[in-house]
């Protein structure tokens, strides 16, 4: 069977250490190759369908998670606060509040909405050390998480353009046989007790399932305290599943944050919050990936040099960055056909001379005002067990 903490330091992806702690790897260079193409696909793919990316930090006051409701919700998976200079901080279970903050911050008209806006970053949960498991279950998760600020007609267009989103991401990663969750509220007092919330965004969001065309079952017991949501569900080589993207509805914290907008009657309205994550934590992503059996496997020579004496990689998925396993130790010649497959096997060969008339050729070619194409290379959001997004 796939182990992917096996596989992950078997392919020099990850590994962990005692001192670091139960639940924090750490990326090995051929990981952070592997995460770095995950990043700039997702951001790319964000940047393409409107979204602003903005950077957040990882610590809160806990003030900021009591009005957002994750203290009274959420604390039993919060890490405990921190007494600094007579306050109490937290490292974030998330990054809504920090992004509802970040919307407050400016005045915003209806001629703004829908404000879509991402971040890849870091968020923290104390899970307890019998769960944690190589990249699964971790303390220190880095989500690939976005917040869309919109008014109450815009939620089924947006939701639905996110889980295109999840759509395409999963068709350039090789993610097949994914399930859709339509996840609702469960008995207990672990939810916002506002049924008329709940009763609106769970038609919201079975309006967009029942509009995508794809197969879903509605769960109860697995929503967010604050609203339910899409959950995309991936299993693994054992049958254990798990949530790897997200879309919800959220009616409840910009009520909490009095997030409003100016409408087209001079009045303030409220906006309503869609949280979703495309690729969810990189974690767990990177975690699937190395599990697949038809990994592909790396280049065994160096890319080719265009005529400017640039090497121009080749186009491919972000599952591509992952490198095939090897079945025995690697020895002298398999260590030598390693470095060639990272460009440092066969001699490039001379560097062609640019001579200013080439550079000027190439421009006049390119026409005015346009630059060399820049090649990139490679390219949760609850607090229920499954799920990296919060």
């Amino acid at each position: 069977m796939n182990d992917h903490r096996r596989l992950g330091r078997e392919l020099g992806l990850f590994d962990t250490d005692p001192l670091m702690g139960a639940g924090l790897p750490y990326w090995l260079p051929d990981g952070a190759a592997v995460r770095y193409a995950l990043e700039e696909y997702v951001r790319d793919a964000e940047r393409r369908a409107g979204y602003r990316h903005v950077y957040s930090p990882v610590l809160g006051k806990k003030e900021l998670y009591e009005i957002s409701g994750h203290w009274s919700h959420y604390g039993d998976d919060m890490f405990p606060p921190m007494e600094l200079g007579g306050e109490q901080m937290l490292l974030r279970p998330s990054l809504c509040p920090h992004h509802a903050l970040i919307y407050r911050s400016r005045p915003h008209s209806y001629r703004e909405l829908p404000f879509r806006m991402a971040e890849l970053g870091a968020m923290y949960r104390s899970e307890p050390s019998g769960v944690l498991g190589g990249l699964t279950r971790v303390r220190a998760i880095q989500l690939n998480d976005a917040h869309i600020f919109c008014t109450s007609d815009q939620v089924a267009e947006e939701a639905s353009a996110a889980l295109g989103l999840i759509r395409d991401a999963y068709d350039a990663m090789g993610i097949a046989g994914a399930r859709y969750r339509l996840s609702l509220p469960g008995p207990g007092g672990k939810y916002v007790a506002d049924p008329e919330l709940w009763r609106r965004s769970a038609a919201l969001l079975r309006e967009v399932l029942d509009g995508s065309g794809v197969a879903y079952e509605a769960v109860e017991g697995e929503a967010a305290f604050y609203g339910p949501k899409i959950d995309v569900q991936i299993t693994d080589p054992a049958g254990r599943e798990a949530t790897l993207s997200t879309v919800q509805v959220d009616f409840h914290q910009p009520e909490r944050f009095d997030l409003h907008y100016i409408g087209a009657d001079g009045e303030k309205h409220r906006p309503v919050m869609v949280h979703r994550s495309v690729i969810g934590s990189l974690e767990r992503t990177v975690a699937h990936l190395s599990r697949r059996p038809d990994r592909p496997a790396p280049a065994r020579r160096p890319p080719p040099r265009s005529p400017a004496g640039r090497r121009d990689p080749a186009p491919h998925r972000p599952a591509d960055r992952i490198p095939q396993r090897r079945s025995a130790r690697p020895g002298r010649a398999d260590r030598a056909d390693r470095l060639s497959s990272r460009g440092g096997g066969e001699p490039p060969g001379p560097r062609p001379t640019v001579r200013a008339t080439d550079r000027a050729t190439a421009h006049a070619e390119r026409g005015p005002g346009r630059s060399p194409r820049r090649v990139t290379p490679g390219p949760h959001t609850d607090g229920s067990p499954s799920t990296m997004a919060e």
